[in-house]
């Protein structure tokens, strides 16, 4: 069982804990959690939640261990990764949702002090593969990839609807805008930001901004990134996130063709991770969904060889449900070198 460890509790991190203790899974376990949270105030946060309700976890508290369902937990605190004892715990993975050490350089610090392996819960820079689940997960090589980014919610919801478009008409170019809920990059109240439209009050007012999605993308579909531009305009509500893509095709479509191949490609594993949906729903029934992108059936628009298209996505939950599969991505595959490894020594006696 792949032994994990977690680094930074903000709102990513808290929601991949609750994904992963819900899971019960046999192929990896977290055992670490590295926080500069006091664990009381982490135990209540993951208990309480304002967008997500309550956790129904039994959570205690037994000096610097969390113990959640009879799970525990040891707690540290260090904010330079080089000096967390992942060694000292047998830690294999670690998740890294800080948001702060992006880089390779940042990354190996974690590699220094014992881990195997580094998944970030962001777009990184120089990385060894950036993953999206449902379009690139089979290029994982656990012979050549160390450090990994699960890429961001928003590359999470394009890359699926993009490559099922590309696939069934072929995509020449086109622009994305996420209309994306406020997140804790920006000011309650206007207070001084590089971002001049972040410095302003994410609660009162629509501020576009940038996006970096095309950094992930281009990891991810190499092919298909550098036609499509993107911004994003964040909105004054707490979670959930609407794609609004526009894509000139090869070839003239109708609404109905557009929705008959979404429905058919996700017949299969992409079900998983992308949903259609016909219902007159808004955001907030979207809270808690799981998929990576819910295509909205009732606005997708058709103009000769130009389509424009909705997709809804939980940019907390469904982006640490995400998070959790490449967890889990990973363990399966060192599982499978585990057995393999076993068969050969079997053979050899």
């Amino acid at each position: 069982m792949l032994r994990v460890g977690l680094s930074g509790t903000g709102r990513i991190g808290r929601l991949c804990i609750r994904k992963a203790l819900s899971l019960k899974s046999r192929d990896f376990e977290l055992t670490v959690i590295n926080t500069t949270c006091a664990i009381h105030t982490l135990a209540h946060l993951l208990q309480y939640d304002t967008v997500h309700g309550k956790w129904d976890a039994d959570i205690k508290i037994n000096k610097d261990q969390l113990i959640i369902n009879g799970n525990r937990i040891s707690i540290v605190s260090e904010r330079d990764p080089s000096l967390i004892p992942w060694k000292e715990y047998g830690v294999e993975l670690v998740i890294d949702s800080t948001g702060k050490f992006t880089d390779r350089l940042a990354m190996e610090k974690h590699l220094s002090s014992g881990a195997r392996r580094v998944l970030l819960t962001s777009p990184g820079k120089d990385v060894d593969l950036t993953i999206v689940m449902g379009v690139n997960e089979d290029r994982y090589d656990p012979a050549r990839h160390r450090l990994l980014s699960a890429a961001s919610c928003t590359t999470n919801c394009l890359a699926p609807v993009l490559d099922i478009m590309d696939q069934a008409f072929g995509v020449k170019r086109g622009w994305m805008t996420a209309v994306h809920a406020y997140t804790n990059d920006q000011n309650h109240m206007d207070n001084p930001h590089k971002d001049l439209r972040r410095a302003r009050s994410c609660t009162s007012s629509i501020i576009p901004t940038s996006t970096g999605v095309s950094k992930a993308l281009i990891d991810v579909l190499p092919g298909l990134a550098p036609h499509i531009k993107g911004i994003s305009v964040r909105v004054p509500t707490q979670d959930v996130s609407l794609l609004d893509l526009q894509l000139v095709l090869k070839s003239p479509v109708q609404v109905a063709d557009v929705q008959k191949a979404i429905q058919a490609a996700i017949t299969g594993e992409l079900g998983a991770y992308v949903g259609y949906n016909e219902l007159p729903l808004v955001s907030s029934d979207y809270i808690g969904n799981d998929k990576s992108a819910v295509v909205d059936g009732l606005s997708i628009m058709t103009q000769e060889d130009q389509v424009k298209l909705l997709a809804w996505y939980d940019n907390e939950w469904a982006y640490a449900s995400r998070v959790i599969d490449v967890t889990r991505l990973i363990a399966e595959a060192e599982q499978r070198q585990l057995k393999g490894g076993e068969q050969c020594v079997t053979k050899m006696a």
